[in-house]
């Protein structure tokens, strides 16, 4: 039988397969490209294009798709077939360079924001080379050949979440080779990358359930629902044994990653009953979040074929863990290494620190655009509890970082809090050992060992958004602090002395934002406060950062958003949050008008001769009344945040009747039901 992991990466176009179809000159041709970020060669894509075409073709695909993530957060293709008449009553199969380079997509109707009218309907997709071609195959088995790539309007302006991912990598890379520059790292041709590991939750829950929940289907999460009268208390389904059902979708579902080169490792129960989380290997982050919009798609279809229902919404249920989407970051220099893991030597220390403390810099000076990167309607529900952090973004380091953190800051770091030997070469700092932190759940950036965890992204978001802020805001800090360096060594100081004042000054300035303890506590939120740290706890203030000045100029500044551009997206979310608010309200009076208040009209005319239960037809009818007063209050409420408000409260009357209304004529499966698989 052949071994599953044989399959890694059959339906990827990878480098190995390149190497073996192209010609040698063409090869090195296209990996320069991927490796320094330098102009594709565009006399090499027709040959390019006739190898993909030709092993798609073997792999059964009949026709290709430039495969793009427009502004929705979620992924889109239109099919191409590689048929074309021969003019003579046949067909020849053609896929030109031309073909693979550029696509041309009606653009009219994706959100832009702004930056398109519905009569400018031209776009244009264009071929990012430096992630992989794929082959998707759908339930029928039919094979498309699936090319990544960019997607932008007919001036170029940037309508999807690739172009300016893509640009933030290029001026993180700038500036990382800037500083390895001044630490005496030979940086070549070779391009610094970001990595990422997208740890991906999800809940799945039985078809049949799913298929009698409207709010479910229309909205991802429960509008009513009491609460199980067991369901996460007890801590007993986190890590515990995966139940032979769960067992057999994650199975068949690393089997899919692997064919599609996604290196999904770790699989495992969550928190809550029902959800699951599935982590990949650290890929270069431009792959990385292409794999996990992959992953999210994978996910879906293989619910449904094993009779699941996955939900990839941010707080499903109420009360209990949501689902979130850990975004492990780092930096892996153009020496090949990992430069957010400490050293073995003082000078790799050296720069390890300085990296910590410019994100120490970049977090704290934009701290609400790392909260607006995470803003969406799902995501309000699940921060600050259960695991989630909290709006206010802090960083967490560990008593031992955060110890030499203080030690630079008044002059010099001469010891380290796990004692041993001070090894100086670089008077800056000791050696640190490894796995020198704890873990804080409750923090929105913390230090996990060789990455920064940023844990506020939501588990039904692209990674993709919150990368682009978090590359351009480290590019800011490097930027800043290589400036700073070089002028210094410039005047003459000594290198060593020259990074102590100018970390020293970084710290000095931003150490508020660190914060080692419990970020749910009143006390900490009335701290943060008082430092003046942002706390944008819902998604409309949250997103008034990106019309900011200082978000307008650090985008600008580095070519990663224009004006127009970050407006289009402020506009485009500001639209997107109103929307999903609105088909959460009409759907909740659905639901509350055509089955909850018929069940409980039934419910109190059975009971209303049975004397014996009096009392709960009283307050059956007394909360029925409720529900009606609250279905004229939503029907009445006027823009988002009176809509959420009478949801609420409409919700809280729905609730208490389920707790009283037979379990037989309440017409939605019930929490205990759904959170059993």
């Amino acid at each position: 039988m052949k071994n599953n992991t044989e399959a890694f990466g059959e339906n990827v176009f990878s480098l190995p397969v390149m190497e073996q179809r192209l010609s040698g000159s063409t090869f090195a041709s296209l990996k320069k490209t991927i490796d320094t970020g330098s102009e594709l060669d565009a006399s090499i894509a027709d040959e390019v294009a006739k190898s993909m075409k030709e092993w798609a073709m073997e792999k059964g695909a009949t026709h290709y798709t430039h495969w793009f993530q427009p502004l929705t957060g979620a992924t889109a293709e239109k099919h191409d077939s590689f048929i074309f008449p021969d003019f003579k009553g046949g067909i020849v199969t053609i896929f030109s360079g031309g073909e693979l380079i550029q696509g041309e997509p009606d653009a009219s109707s994706f959100p832009s924001g702004g930056l398109r009218a519905t009569f400018e309907a031209r776009g244009y997709t264009g071929w990012d080379p430096t992630s992989p071609a794929f082959i998707k195959y759908d339930g029928a088995g039919a094979a498309t050949l699936c090319i990544p790539t960019v997607f932008c309007g007919y001036h170029g302006e940037a309508l999807d979440k690739k172009t300016p991912l893509l640009r933030s990598m290029k001026v993180l890379s700038e500036q990382t080779v800037r500083l390895g520059k001044l630490f005496s790292i030979d940086c070549g041709d070779t391009m610094a990358n970001a990595t990422l590991g997208s740890e991906q939750e999800y809940f799945l829950i039985d078809a049949d359930l799913y298929a009698e929940r409207p709010d479910l289907q229309a909205t991802g999460r429960t509008l009513f629902g009491k609460a199980s009268s067991k369901h996460q208390q007890l801590d007993d389904h986190y890590f515990g044994a995966i139940k032979p059902r769960v067992a057999t979708f994650m199975a068949d579902l690393d089997l899919e990653l692997w064919k599609l080169g996604v290196p999904a490792k770790t699989r495992h129960n969550e928190v809550c009953p029902g959800q699951f989380e599935l982590a990949p290997v650290f890929e270069t982050l431009n792959i990385s979040v292409d794999h996990n919009m992959i992953t999210m798609e994978v996910l879906n279809t293989l619910a449904e074929k094993h009779g699941f229902a996955c939900l990839l919404h941010e707080k499903p249920f109420a009360g209990v863990n949501g689902s979130g989407k850990h975004n492990n970051w780092s930096i892996m220099g153009p020496d090949g290494k990992n430069w957010l893991s400490p050293g073995d030597n003082p000078h790799d220390n050296a720069k390890f620190m300085t990296i910590v403390v410019a994100l120490m810099k970049a977090v704290d000076t934009h701290a609400g655009l790392l909260r607006a990167s995470v803003a969406t309607a799902g995501n309000d529900h699940r921060l600050g509890a259960n695991e989630a952090p909290p709006a206010v973004v802090s960083i967490f380091l560990g008593d031992q970082l955060t110890d030499i953190v203080e030690q630079i800051e008044a002059g010099g770091a001469s010891s380290s809090k796990d004692g041993g030997d001070i090894h100086l070469g670089v008077d800056l700092l000791p050696k640190l050992p490894r796995g020198n932190t704890d873990r804080n759940r409750t923090s929105p950036f913390a230090f996990v060992g060789n990455r920064f965890e940023f844990r506020a992204v939501g588990s039904n978001q692209s990674p993709a958004g919150a990368n682009v802020v978090l590359n351009t805001i480290v590019a800011e800090a490097f930027d800043c602090i290589c400036t700073q360096l070089e002028d210094a060594v410039a005047g003459g100081k000594e290198f060593n002395v020259a990074l102590q004042e100018v970390l020293a000054g970084v710290i000095k300035a931003h150490k508020r934002i660190l914060f080692n303890g419990d970020g749910y506590t009143d006390e900490w939120l009335d701290h943060a406060a008082k430092l003046g740290l942002p706390n944008l706890v819902a998604t409309p203030e949250a997103l008034e950062v990106l019309a900011s000045e200082k978000t307008k100029d650090v985008f600008a500044k580095y070519g990663v958003l224009s004006n127009e551009e970050l407006e289009s997206r402020y506009n485009t979310y500001k639209e997107t949050y109103e929307t999903v608010i609105g088909i959460e309200a009409n759907t909740a009076l659905d639901i509350a008008k055509t089955l909850i208040v018929p069940a409980v009209v039934t419910a109190i005319t059975e009971y209303s001769e049975v004397a014996a239960v009096a009392g709960i037809t009283g307050e059956m009818s007394s909360l029925l009344e409720q529900v009606v007063s609250g279905i004229a209050q939503l029907e009445s409420a006027k823009g988002a945040t009176a809509e959420i408000a009478a949801m609420n409260e409409l919700r809280a009357s729905v609730d208490a009747l389920e707790a009283l209304v037979p379990a037989d004529l309440w017409p939605l499966p019930s929490y205990n039901e759904i959170l059993r698989v």
